[in-house]
């Protein structure tokens, strides 16, 4: 299966689940954004989770297909339009030779996720697909696509893959009649954030951490890959001692020098020195991937357990998910 790059958008690259095993060597673990889009996009072809689909910011970009292809999207970046029809998301989707898709503009959020079977064929480099920009390794040719790149899928596919692709060909559908419901994945309220205080939060004068409670936060335009930035009442410390440099990943909320909150995400640095007031519960990190510059959002504090819990109950719904497309499909082979 392939397909090449007609308006390759503001920024797409390769990504996938990213590496976690080169942390010490203070490599980022880079990889989707939202990693619940990127999941559900792979689910939907038959593929594992870990393999690389394309990562989509905004709309703005189309591509043409050379072989018959089977592909899924999700995320709230853009819509998939494909012979001027808005294609269902969280599905498999099988398109013919020769045609042509494009993505348009979803107001919701900012980030889409393209799943092919078998996945997304790049090398890997450290363990990992994804791309990191800021030194160009990984992903395709370590930068963000361009108009006329080729790109095809792993030769083999799953078995789930293969059974889609025989149901939709035998009855001539583009797609079945079932789709991945994201929506009961992530949380009603899109615009709170859940988080579990963090080490350095008692760093800080009291009307400070009512502020972080109760206040509410934009997103600024300094906001990328690295980590969302926001804008609002600034954070006074009561304690004025330096921080060492301290291990940080996606999720953890720094507070700058100057107050200003930062919530780190997947290309942000393995260390760093500022002060860490909370930590992003691992359920809602696929909504700040999609927050775009002039979003509001506030915080609500939520115990270790319960960020443990819902965790578990979010993966215990992937697993779930990811059976019941195996049996629809294992069984019809």
């Amino acid at each position: 299966m392939e397909i090449s790059i007609i308006k390759p958008g503001l920024l797409t690259t390769v990504q996938d689940m990213g590496r976690y095993k080169h942390l010490a060597q203070a490599i980022p673990v880079s990889g989707a954004m939202d990693q619940l889009a990127h999941r559900l996009a792979n689910k939907a072809v038959g593929n594992d989770d870990d393999m690389a689909t394309l990562e989509f910011t905004y709309a703005n970009a189309s591509f043409t297909t050379h072989t018959v292809v089977l592909l899924a999207y999700s995320g709230d970046g853009a819509f998939l339009m494909y012979g001027g029809e808005v294609m269902p998301a969280e599905k498999p989707l099988l398109f013919p030779k020769g045609a042509i898709l494009t993505l348009i503009h979803n107001p919701l959020g900012m980030r889409t996720y393209l799943a092919m079977a078998g996945g997304w064929q790049v090398p890997e480099v450290l363990g990992s697909k994804s791309t990191y920009l800021p030194v160009k390794f990984g992903g395709f040719e370590g930068r963000k696509l361009a108009e006329g790149d080729v790109l095809r899928n792993v030769d083999a596919i799953s078995a789930v893959s293969a059974a889609i692709i025989h149901e939709l060909n035998s009855r001539a559908l583009i797609y079945p009649n079932w789709r991945i419901s994201r929506e009961i994945l992530l949380s009603a309220n899109r615009k709170t954030i859940r988080v579990v205080l963090a080490n350095e939060f008692n760093w800080f004068d009291a009307s400070s951490i009512i502020a972080f409670l109760t206040k509410t936060y934009q997103i600024s335009l300094k906001s990328n890959r690295m980590g969302c930035h926001l804008s609002g009442r600034p954070m006074v410390r009561k304690t004025k001692k330096e921080l060492l440099s301290t291990a940080v990943t996606p999720g953890v909320i720094q507070v700058t020098g100057n107050g200003d909150l930062v919530i780190l995400m997947a290309d942000c640095q393995t260390t760093g020195g500022y002060p860490r007031i909370a930590h992003v519960a691992d359920v809602d990190l696929p909504l700040c991937a999609q927050l775009k510059p002039g979003d509001e959002i506030s915080f609500s504090e939520i115990s270790r357990d319960e960020a443990e819990e819902l965790y578990l109950q979010k993966e215990h719904d992937l697993l779930l998910i990811s059976k019941a497309i195996n049996i629809k499909y294992t069984s019809t082979i």
